[in-house]
Order: C-alpha cells, then structure tokens, then sequence
C-alpha cells in the first residue's frame, strides 16, 4: 500500500511541479509589468515541492525538510502621475534565496530606491508571524535593510516577502528558505519522541475526526499524520478526502457570463470576455486556440489578458485569417470556448491614380490607398520598367500599412512618361507630364566699351545649361563666322572679338531655345569701339656718346597697338647704314651701331596723339699723357718745409672735363696757401709755405660725362723730426743709477734721425743740464751721477741733418726711496689690573717708514686730563709694558709711539680707560627662576640675581627645544634686566631654558627649570572684546545679508555656540570660528529670522554670552478680507483685516494707503495717506458709477502687495425720497422768464487723474433744457461725463481727467423764449508743471464772456 501510494503520489506532484517552473517562467517574464499576479500562491507551493522533496528523502532513506526554491518580484503603481524626481520603489540590490542547515542562521538583505523615502516590511508568505529568532533593521552605512534568523528551525522554511511601499505604488520581492534537517539534531529527537510513544497510549480518532485533521493538511503528509493518530484506514479515508474536494472544486468557480462567438474584418481588433465568481481567486487561468495553448508573454502584443474585477478579458489585435477558430478559458476544471470567424474583403484602390504635371526640377507625388493590408508585394515601373529606390527615387509605406507612396526627386525631361502600380491583380497606369522652367538670363549681355585694335567680350548666363544659343549681329546671325570665337561652359555663353575694328561696333543678341519649349529668349547688349590715341609712358633723353660707339633712343607709349615713325632735324629717318628702327611692344627704338659726326642733331618721334625728341651728340673722355703719368709715379715731389711747391698736369678731352685735386683721399679745397689753376689743356696745383703735414699723396681726377681720368703722385716735405713717443719708462731708480728708455719719434722730418740729447734738472729749479748724448740706434739711457733720495726731472730730443726735436719731458722721480718716520701703532691693550700695577701690550705699526723700528714710548694719563707722561726712560723694545705706582681707584689711559732712524711717528689711538683695583669675582648662581607669562609664540621668564659673587653686568638666557640637544642663546648680548620674553616660539611646543650670570670676573653657574614650559597663553575665561563694535538692537532689511561679528580672548580657545530664540541654530547661516572670532552669516535673510541671538562661549575655566536682538525688516504682507459697505449715499466704508506686520507695531511709521479706480480708466488715483485703523470710509463718489478700491500697507521699506475688491461698487442714484404726494391744485399766475445765468461757470485747472466739477446757477421759466458742449462736440449723452439739473444749477462732474478732457467747455440753456450760452477752459496739469500753475495765477483776474 505504501508503494502504490508513493507511485501515486509521485505521479501527481511531477504534474505539480512542472505547473511550478510553469509559474515561475510566467514571474520572470512578467516582472517588467505593474502588477504580478502568481497562479498559485506562495504557500501552496511551498507545500508542494515539500511534499516532493520529502516523499523523495523517505524513498532514499534520508530525512530533510526543504523547500523548492522560489524567487519572484511584483510592483504596483497607485499614483497615476508621478512628478519629475520622485519614483516608485524599486529594488536597486535583490534578495536571494537561502538553504540553510537546521540550527544555522539566515541573513536576507536588500537595497531599495524611491521617492519619498519607502519603507520596509519583512511577512511570511504562509501568513505565520517571524518567530522570535528574527530580527529586521536597517544598515545606513551600506544603506541595506537586513532580515536576520538566528538557530533555524524546520518551522523557518517559508516564502519570505520583503515589501517596500510609499505613496506613488508597491514594490514585493519574494525568495524561499530552505531548511535541511540536522542528522545529529533529529537523531536525538527520534529518540525522544520514541522514548514517549512508549509511555503514551492513545485512542485512534474516528472517521470524522480524521477527515477534519486532514482537512488542512498537505496530502505528502496524509500518510505521517494517519500513522502518528494510528488511524489504520488509509484508502478509504483518500476516498473520503477526493470526493469532499470535488464537492467543493465545483463551487470553485461560478460563471456568471460565458464567452460569445465573435464575427470581425481582418485588421480588426476582438476581445472575448467573460464574468467569473472565483472562490480562490489565485486560481490558475489558461487560454487556448484549438488545443494549442497561448503563450500570452511571447506573442510579442498580439494577445493581451485583461482583468477587471470579476471580467476577465482576452484581447486580439490585427486579426487576420490565420487567427480564426475556437479560443477556450480553463478555469481549474471549467472550460468556456467561443468561435472567431474573420471575414477578408477584396483588394481594391480606394483613391483615385491622378496624372501629374510638375515643373522641372520640382518633387513629383504619386500616391495610391489600399482597401485594406496586403502581404503581397507592390511594384512601380516608368516606362515599362521596374522602379529601383535610389536618390531619384523614393518609395514609403504609411504607418497604417494602407498608402503607398512614390517620389521621384528632381523631375527633368526625361522623366515624363507613363507610370504604372501593381500589387497582386489590380494595376493601374498614369502619365507625368513635365512643365518646362522658362529660361532666366541670371547674368544678361552687358554693353561694353572697348579701344580700336583691342578684345571685346560679351558674355551672359542662363539658368539652365541644356539650352541652344544663336548669336546676331544686328539682327544677323553670325554663329557661323570666322571673326568671332564662342565660348560655352555649363550655363554661360560668351563672345569674344580680337583686334577689334571700328566695324565691329553693333548691337549684339543671344537667342535661348529649348526642348519641348516654344519660346525664345533674348538678351542684347551694344558695341562700342572707340578710335585709339596714346600718350608718352616714358620719353627720348638726350644722348652723348664717343665717337665710333653705339648708341640708342628709347620711346615707350601706354598702347603697344599704336605705331609711330622717326624724324631727324625734321625729315623722315629711310633705313641706312648705321642706324635700325625696333618696336617691342609698346617700346620703339632707334639703334645706332656706330655713332658718327653725321649722326649728330635732332631726333623725333610722332605717333597718333604722342610726339618725343632727343639730342644726339658726340663726346670724348678726358685723356692724360702716359709719359707724364710715368714720370709722375718714378719718384716723389720733394719740398723743404716753408717752400713753395707746384704740381702741373697736361691732359685733353671733349667737352672739357671737371678737375679735382686730392690729398690722401681728400678733396683739396683752395685757402691763403692752396690755390688750383686750371687751363683748356691743363691744370696746376700751388702749395705756398710748405709744412711737414703737406707730406702725402696727390691725386688728380679729370670727370666729365664721357669718362674720368686719373694722375698719382707723392709729395714729400723735409723738416726737423717730431719729439719721441708716449711716456718714459725708468728701468731704475736707486741711490746710484737712474735708467730710462723712450721710444723713437713717430716721424723723423723725412730725414733720418742721427742721436738722442739727454737733459735734467733737480725738482724746484728751472735751468736744465745736458747729461748725455746717444746714437740713434738705441734709445736707453743711465745717468750714474745721481744723489740717494734727489728727486730729478728728465727731457730728450731726436736730432736729424734738418735740426732737433721738441723735448719729452718727463715726470718727476727719486734716486732710491725716501725714509720716513713709522706709522702709527695699534690701540694698547690693557690687562693684569691691580690697584696699583697695571699690564700694556701692543703690536708694530702697519708702516715702518722704510727703516726698521727701533723702539717705543708708552705715555699714560688720568681719564678726563690733557696732560700725557712718558711711563719709560728708554726706548721700549718688547711689546709689552708693566706700568707701576698707579694709584688706587683712579682710571688711566695709555698711549704708544713708534720710533726709526727718521725719528717718531704718529701716537696711537688712546687705550680704553682702565680703572687701578684689584680684580673681580664672577657671579654667583641665579636665583627664583620661573614662569611669569606665556603665549602660543613667546614665554615670559623672570629671576633674582645672585646672592654670592660679586655683582653681574647681566644674563646669559638659553633655550634649548624638548627634542633637540643643543643649548641655544635667547639674545645675543647678555641680557641687563631680571626678565626677558623669548619670542618666535612654535604653538604647543615643550621648551627647557636656564640662565647664568656673568660679569667681568666671568661666567656665574647655571640653573635650569625643572620642568619643560608649553607655548601657550595661560588659562583665561571666556569674555567678550566688543568696543562698540556691535549693539544689543540691529535692524536688517529683508534679502540683505544678516551678519554677526563677535571677537573674544580666551585661552584655551573657547567652544562657540550660537543660540536663536534658546534653541540651537541649525538652518541657512554659515558660522565661521577662529580663535579670537567668530562670525554668523545668513547670506539673504528672511522675516523669520528675526529674533534674539546669542553667542555663547565656553572653555574649561568659564563661559560667558553675549545677546543680539536681530528685527529683520521686510516689505509688509498685504491686509486681508476686505469688505466693502455703502451706509451713506455717495459713500463707501472700507474694511479690512489688519495685516500681522501692522498689528505687530514693529515700524512705528507702517500705516495703509487707500487708492480707487473708475471702471472707465485703468490709473488707480489715491483716496487717503497714513491710515491707522482698519476702517475708512471714502466720499466723493459719483452716483451711478462703478469702483473698485484697493488697500496697500505702507511701511519704511516699501509697500505690500494690493489688497482689490473683487467686484466693482455701484454707487446707487439719487432716489425720489417721496413717490406720490397729492397737493390741491394751485392755479399760478402764468410767469416766464428768458434763460440767463445768475451765477456763471469759472475756468477749472485740475491735477491730471483728479475728477473735476463744474455748476453754474441759472433762471428761466418754464425750465430751459441743458446742453453741454466740448467745443464743437455735444457731450450731453456721452457715458463719459456726469451731469445733472436741478433747483437752478446745471452741474457737470469730469471723473479722472486726462490730457485729452483739457479745453473749452459750453453749456447752452434754451426755452421757448431764448437761449443763452456760458464758457469756461479746463486746464490739465502735472505734479512738476510750476510754469503753468503761474500762468494759471496770472490769468485768475481776468473777466469772462457770457452770452
């Protein structure tokens, strides 16, 4: 029986699981959608693939309990739109589905996302609570919401749901938990569960009882629960169990509408529907086709399954043939078909194939409808030919899938034609007519002007380039001829005449022709060939040239198609030896070979309009004769100094040359002494008074146009030589010899210098001793008789035959070196004080005089006296000096002098002074060092001197950092006071210092600070440094930026807290903290942000605050609920509710303004200024006229926003306050009387925007009737203006003035007895107009017409 069971029941939860991975294809696939529905719930698969899996554990001995493993998603959207930013939540990280061991822990986590925040909820599938184990939170580091199980039980094995919901939708994510059994676990629950079997007997329960126990449970566990209850029926308890669930299956499902037959045309769309009554409404739906079952989510939209409420709905779009036959619902074990039958109509054109004429280069269209969609294909031909889409042409479908289209692009000639469409049977055929474009000229013919003999053109473009061209000449073709040349390029024709000729001037036409076109298109233009003149560019110039050598005339004109002839002396040049006419162009030559005296003489050229001449003559260059030039370059001009000398040079030449002499390169110009003399076949050159610079080289240079000419020659001038060169060098200057040497002259006098003359004298005299005599060839000198120590001064002389020289002197030197008395010694030095003995010492002078020093005297004196004594009787030769019987108490000074063979120097500079006492004792060590003062860059130390030792002159202070090891000095000079601040220290850094003592005896011993001292201020209290800088009160306008600066000491730095109304600012400021500041900024205030503000500092030593009150002042809010009531005719009173900002009294100055409009103008006009209350009652108003009125609070910062009544305020008329009152008759007697005015009108001048009144008192019986007037125009009937007559005075009431209601206003007043007529002028005027308001001044006085 088992076995037969398990088959069984293994047979049916294959079944069953494979409706499972049924199921879950259907969720994977359906995730995308807004709702997701599962077939089957998540219990109930749960308890099938338990059942599964546990008969299989039984069957292989094995026991477990797990769950098939499951993994859905759903989401649901509430919201039908969701603004921008915000979404529906969504899982951004999903859960994944866990198999655990029974005692293990379970950890699901998820990460969601949507706008608003969504929340989360952890449910069991089954409906079972999240045993105790079970713990949910949220991760806001990885931003995770977490599900933990801790010591799983079998019981934990569940579909778990994570759902995350906000206001736009839902979103579920369901995953399984399987649970294997524990081998160790269920082993020892065996045993305990046999343990009690045994103790326990029970009674087996009756049929009925069992089927309700097997009432809910899961049919894989009929067989454990009977054997547990040891029910023993088995079989007939199934039995039992299939027939009470098939009582309830047919209840199941109730069909309140059945599906129907449905009959549409293809194309269509179809919905079958039915209404059902579902117990179970997770129920499993299938759609079939025939026996085929419909796969809804791969049918890419062609089924669609719709529900609403109990209708569920299959929907079929596009039906078409294939899509016939019977469609059937199963609905558990209840199936609904119903037939689709589709009916196909015939293919037919439904629009007409029109012909179609276009104009070329346009876009033909040709367009055809389909009755209905077709799967065979359509096909264009032209001409007989299939159509291939290309660029030229263009074939679409229409979204509809009914309208084909054809383009063809750019039509031309060549595709007109018929066109024919075929698809299946049906054909149809039109022709394209093309309509040709005219032909533009887009350039025409443009009449040219040109010059005899030179090119024409004329040219012209069309616009298209497939045209014929024919060219006339006054009206005569000339396409033909030979005279012109044609050009053609694409859409230009052009015409070209070369060497044009007055005949060629005429009217020239183009003529256009095209195919299929009959017109002809013209475009002309004229000719005109102007007869050619030219002009000289560039002229003859005269000419001169030596005879036999060639020679040219040059003429160039501005037109090189112009031809000239030459003329010599007058007469036509004929071509003859010698001579050659050229033209080049524009250029025109006349070339001579060989220039002759025939040659010579005028010569001109004449063309049309130009005419040049030119001499021609013969010219020699100037000649010298070679024999002269020989005999000028053999040998020199020699002259003695003070002479004359004069140079004469033949030559010839034609015409006469220029003569220019030279000397050494330089043009020689005549003065007293220089004179040029100049001949027709000659020149000479006179130097009287020759000197020894005339010396050089002559050249004469013979210039004329034809050539130059070129003599050279030496000069040379003899005289005595010039003085030797530069500075005389002295080889030696000793106590017996004086060497020297010089350098030779630079000239010689142009004779060779024989000797040198040598002469002195001693320094202070002025005669001169010749001491010497040498030959030329050496220049030094040695004078032996010399005196040691004289000083001499030396001349020489070069001598030649012509005489001698000018002397170089030289400067004054000295036989050996002088001796001099030492220089001056180093200041003494004075140690080994005693009362009465005190010790000199110092070194050599720097200088000693040449001779060696041979001792010193060393004088002393008392400080403050003039009076010096030499201390030793002899001169002193050590550097050092003991001096003795000083005198106790007294302070001397000391001085040196140094003394050689030329006797003593200098005294040295005076010793310091140097009291006479015995020495003293260094200082003893410092006392009481210590701490007064520190800050984050420098410390303050202070001490007491010492008590041993004698007194210091000051302190030695070092430092030395915590981590370094080296002692450093805090000053560099011994410090004189018992303080001293060391500055430049580093924040928060640990320095150790000590100090010593010191004075003339020395350095004292050191004492240093037991403990390292920290570069910080010393402890200090928070408190506030203001200095008026901010004030209790601070009034800020709205928008601007609200700043509070506070500074403060403290030390250590303080915690700054700022404070708004008592509550802790956390909004829009910026709080900016130093040490010693801190500063909150709202960078745009707000109305809100008034309030008290308090800066609150604390450290570890105290606290202070410091109280702002901040009123930010803001444009008032507007008043509200304004209310409007006419208790008086005439009048309105106005109420409204107080605006906060006025009723919270914080600007004395805020107030309301009332305005009213006229619905006839759009200005609104002021009623009443600085209003307090909320209540006015406004007068002034017209009857029967409408108003709105408006309320504005006003304050120092500006106004609020209006506050309108909503409706306009009709201001009733005056009512007849008695309707019917009945008087005795009373028989008057009859009196009339003439119109006239009692009381005229007055000229009015009102502020532009104000209303304005005019009246007048009248008389008349019976009653005139008014008129008003404007000028010329009647105003009477015009809704414009108010008016009234009544008890004698006529009034009429302007509202609003403008600048248009200015002028002359009439009334006339008219009965049967007359009529009479009154005037004033209305003037308008402006707030700034003064000018008119004292005219207006003026003019009051004067008297008014009336008529």
């Amino acid at each position: 029986m088992a076995a037969g069971l398990l088959h069984a029941t293994g047979d049916k939860m294959e079944h069953q699981m494979r409706q499972v991975s049924e199921m879950q294809m259907f969720s994977s696939s359906s995730a995308s959608s807004s709702t997701l529905t599962s077939p089957m719930s998540s219990s109930k698969l749960r308890k099938v693939s338990q059942g599964l899996s546990r008969t299989m554990d039984e069957h292989s001995g094995v026991q477990r309990k797990t769950s098939a493993v499951v993994e859905s998603f759903s989401q649901v959207q509430k919201s039908t739109h969701i603004p921008e930013g915000e979404s529906v939540p969504d899982f951004e990280e999903k859960l994944r589905p866990i198999t655990a061991q029974e005692g293990d822990n379970a950890v699901f986590k998820a990460k969601v996302t949507g706008n608003p925040q969504p929340t989360v909820s952890w449910e069991r599938a089954s409906g079972c609570l999240l045993s105790d184990a079970s713990t949910s939170f949220c991760d806001k580091i990885n931003n995770q919401y977490i599900l933990k199980i801790k010591n799983l039980t079998l019981g934990d094995a569940d579909v778990y749901k994570c759902i995350t919901s906000n206001h736009h939708g839902e979103a579920i994510y369901s995953v399984s938990l399987i649970v294997t059994e524990n081998p160790a676990l269920d082993f020892k629950k065996m045993l305990k569960k046999r343990s009690v079997e045994k103790r326990e007997e029970r009674k087996p329960p009756t049929e009925e009882e069992m089927l309700k126990i097997l009432a809910g449970a899961d049919k894989k566990d009929y067989e454990r629960i009977c054997a547990e209850h040891g029910f023993t029926d088995f079989r007939g308890i199934l039995k039992k169990l299939k027939e009470m669930k098939k009582k309830v299956e047919v209840e199941m499902v109730h069909v309140l509408k059945p599906l129907e037959d449905i009959t549409a045309k293809a194309d269509t769309n179809v919905v079958f529907d039915t209404i059902l009554e579902l117990r179970d409404p997770n129920i499993r739906m299938h759609w079939f086709l025939g026996a085929e079952l419909l796969r809804i989510q791969y049918s890419h939209g062609k089924y669609e399954v719709k529900q609403m409420g109990t209708k569920h709905m299959l929907c079929i779009s596009g039906v078409s043939l294939s899509d016939m036959g019977t469609y059937a619902l199963q609905v558990g074990d209840k199936r609904l078909s119903a037939r689709l039958n589709v009916i196909d109509e015939p293919l037919k054109f439904l629009s007409d194939f029109k012909p179609q004429k276009v104009t070329e280069r346009q876009t033909a269209v040709f367009e055809i409808r389909l009755s209905k969609k077709t799967d065979a294909p359509l096909i264009w031909k032209v001409k007989g030919k299939e159509v291939k889409r290309d660029e030229k042409f263009e074939v679409c479908l229409s979204e509809d899938g009914l309208t084909y289209t054809l383009k063809i692009k750019d039509v031309k000639v060549s595709d007109t034609g018929d066109y024919t469409i075929s698809i299946g049977d049906l054909t149809a055929t039109v022709p394209l007519f093309i309509e040709r474009i005219p032909i533009n000229f887009t350039s025409q013919l443009k009449n040219a002007s040109v010059k005899e003999r030179g090119i024409a053109r004329l040219e012209c473009e069309m616009s298209s380039k497939d045209v014929h061209i024919r060219w006339l000449k006054d009206g005569c073709d000339v396409t033909a001829s030979r005279r012109y040349i044609f050009m053609r390029e694409g859409k230009r024709a052009e015409i070209i005449i070369e060497d044009c000729e007055l005949t060629d001037e005429g009217k020239y036409s183009v003529v256009c022709t095209q195919d299929n076109d009959s017109h002809e298109y013209v475009t002309s233009a004229y000719l005109i060939v102007d007869e050619r003149f030219a002009s000289v560019k560039s002229g003859m110039s005269d000419v001169q040239c030596p005879t036999g050598s060639p020679a040219e005339l040059s003429v160039v004109l501005d037109d090189e198609k112009v031809d000239g002839m030459w003329l010599k002396d007058g007469q036509e040049i004929s071509e003859k030896s010698g001579v050659q006419v050229f033209k080049q162009g524009a250029v025109h030559k006349l070339i001579f070979t060989g220039v002759t005296n025939a040659h010579e003489g005028k010569y001109t050229f004449r063309a049309k309009g130009a005419e040049s001449e030119a001499l021609l003559t013969i010219a020699d260059p100037p000649e010298i004769d070679s024999s002269v030039l020989d005999l000028l370059g053999a040998r020199p001009v020699t002259v003695k100094a003070g002479h004359t000398a004069t140079i004469k040079i033949p030559f010839k030449g034609k015409p006469p040359p220029k003569v220019t002499w030279y000397k050494d390169g330089v043009e020689v110009t005549e003065d007293e002494r220089t004179k040029v003399e100049r001949t027709a076949d000659g020149t000479s050159l006179v130097l009287s008074r020759c000197i020894r610079e005339d010396s050089g080289a002559i050249m004469l240079r013979l210039k004329s146009d034809c050539g130059t000419a070129v003599a050279n020659l030496h000069l040379n001038v003899i005289d005595h030589p010039k003085p030797p060169q530069g500075k005389v060098e002295f080889l030696e200057l000793s106590g017996k010899c004086i060497k020297m040497k010089w350098k030779a002259p630079r000239d010689n006098g142009g004779k060779q210098v024989t000797s040198f003359v040598i002469e002195r004298r001693v320094t202070g005299k002025k005669s001169w001793t010749r001491v010497g005599e040498v030959d030329s060839s050496t220049t030094i000198f040695s004078n032996d008789n010399v005196e040691e120590g004289q000083a001499y001064q030396y001349r020489i002389r070069a001598v030649n035959t012509e005489g001698m020289s000018d002397p170089l002197e030289t400067e004054e030197v000295r036989a050996g070196e002088m001796i001099e008395p030492p220089g001056m010694a180093p200041q003494p030095q004075v140690s080994n004080i005693t009362k009465d003995t005190m010790t000199v010492s110092w070194t050599p002078p720097a200088q000693d005089g040449v001779a060696s020093v041979l001792g010193y005297n060393l004088e002393r004196r008392k400080k403050g006296s003039n009076m010096w004594l030499q201390v030793n009787k002899e001169l002193l030769t050590d550097s050092k000096f003991v001096v003795d019987g000083l005198v106790d108490g007294v302070e001397y000074e000391f001085r040196v002098t140094s003394v050689n063979r030329a006797g003593a120097g200098s005294p040295s500079t005076i010793s310091n002074a140097a009291q006479a006492k015995d020495p003293i004792r260094a200082p003893g060590m410092v006392r009481n060092l210590c701490v007064s003062d520190s800050t984050n860059s420098s410390i303050s130390l202070r001490w007491t001197p010492p008590e041993q030792g004698d007194e210091p002159s000051g302190y030695i202070l070092e430092i030395r950092p915590e981590d370094a090891k080296e002692w450093m000095k805090a000053s560099k000079i011994p410090i004189a006071g018992t303080g001293y601040t060391v500055g430049g220290l580093q924040e928060r850094m640990k320095y150790h210092f000590r100090i010593r003592a010191v004075n003339e005896g020395g350095l004292g011993e050191p004492i240093e600070l037991s403990e390292g001292v920290l570069a910080l201020p010393p402890p200090v209290a928070p408190r506030f440094n203001l200095h008026g800088k901010l004030k209790n009160q601070m009034v800020v306008r709205a928008g601007t930026s609200l700043c509070l600066h506070l500074s403060f000491s403290a030390s250590p730095p303080p915690v700054v807290t700022w404070f708004k109304d008592g509550i802790r600012t956390t909004g829009r400021e910026v709080i900016t903290s130093s040490k010693n500041h801190s500063q909150f900024l709202i960078s745009s205030s707000q109305r809100s942000d008034s309030g008290v503000y308090r800066a609150h500092l604390k450290n570890d030593y105290g606290e202070a605050h410091y109280d702002v009150n901040v009123r930010i002042a803001d444009f008032p809010r507007p008043p509200k609920n304004l209310r409007l009531v006419e208790e008086v005719p005439g009048t309105v009173t106005l109420q409204w509710d107080h605006t906060p900002d006025l009723a919270a009294d914080d600007d004395e100055g805020a107030h309301y303004v009332i305005l009213k409009r006229d619905t006839s103008t759009a200005s609104w006009f002021t009623v009443a200024e600085r209003v307090f209350s909320s209540k006015y009652t406004v007068t002034g108003l017209l009857p029967g006229r409408k108003y709105y009125f408006r309320v504005i609070a006003q304050s120092s910062i500006g106004d609020s926003d209006p506050l309108d009544s909503e409706e306009p305020l009709i201001i009733a008329k005056e009512k007849e306050c008695i309707s019917r009152l009945e008087l005795k008759e009373y028989a008057s007697r009859s009196r009339q009387v003439k119109p006239s005015f009692l009381l005229p009108l007055k000229d009015h001048a009102v502020h532009k925007g104000h209303d304005c009144t005019m009246s007048c008192a009248y008389q008349g019986m019976p009653t005139p009737k008014a008129c008003w007037y404007k000028g010329e125009t009647k105003i009477s009937d015009s809704p414009r203006f108010w008016h009234s007559t009544a008890n004698g005075v006529c009034t009429l009431v302007i509202p609003t003035c403008g600048a248009k209601d200015g002028g002359k206003y009439t009334l006339v007043l008219e009965n049967p007895l007359g009529m009479a007529k009154c005037s004033c002028s209305l003037v308008i005027f402006d707030k700034d107009d003064k000018s008119l308001l004292e005219s207006l001044t003026n003019q009051a006085n004067k008297d008014k017409l009336i008529s």
